[in-house]
């Protein structure tokens, strides 16, 4: 089972060089060159010497990992950074599985679009005009209510 430590990586990355046909190798050499490195664990070494203290430094990253994200969860609809508590909880898996740093790499690129779009002069534009609509229909929707009951502020009530 591949956890994304960097065990057995330097032979695994031998063993497919030594395979590959010669024909092959300037192709494979321009895909090797777009792919990143394999994931390295970021544990110490003496963690990595260890196979079972590997493990429980895997396991302990996983947990400290899902109660990071759990909180970042439960800030979503309580006050508090949700979403930055949640990307928090994926860097530290991060750390420690190469599924979780592949899944960061995608959404720090998919935010980065999604900065771009945003800076695109008709998206603004588009944005600040749905913007300036609903703050146009907030505003008359209020106006109505105040024409059609009024205005009674709290220290103006009478005890009923």
């Amino acid at each position: 089972m591949n956890t994304g430590s960097d065990r057995e990586t330097n032979e695994s990355a031998t063993e497919s060089a030594a395979t590959e046909p010669a024909a092959g190798a300037a192709a494979a050499t321009g895909a090797a060159a777009k792919e990143e490195a394999p994931h390295v664990s970021k544990a110490p070494a003496f963690i990595k010497a260890r196979r079972g203290l590997h493990l429980s430094w895997q396991v302990g990253v996983f947990v400290v990992g899902l109660a990071v994200i759990g909180a970042g969860i439960a800030m979503l609809v309580l006050p508090g950074p949700g979403w930055v508590a949640i990307f928090a909880g994926l860097a530290i898996w991060a750390t420690e599985f190469a599924w979780a740093h592949l899944v960061l790499r995608w959404t720090k690129r998919k935010v980065s679009e999604a900065a771009q779009k945003a800076l695109d002069p008709r998206v603004r534009r588009r944005n600040i005009i749905l913007t300036s609509v609903g703050l146009v229909i907030a505003g008359a929707l209020i106006g109505f209510y105040l024409w059609k009951y009024g205005l009674v502020l709290p220290w103006n009530l009478k005890d009923q």
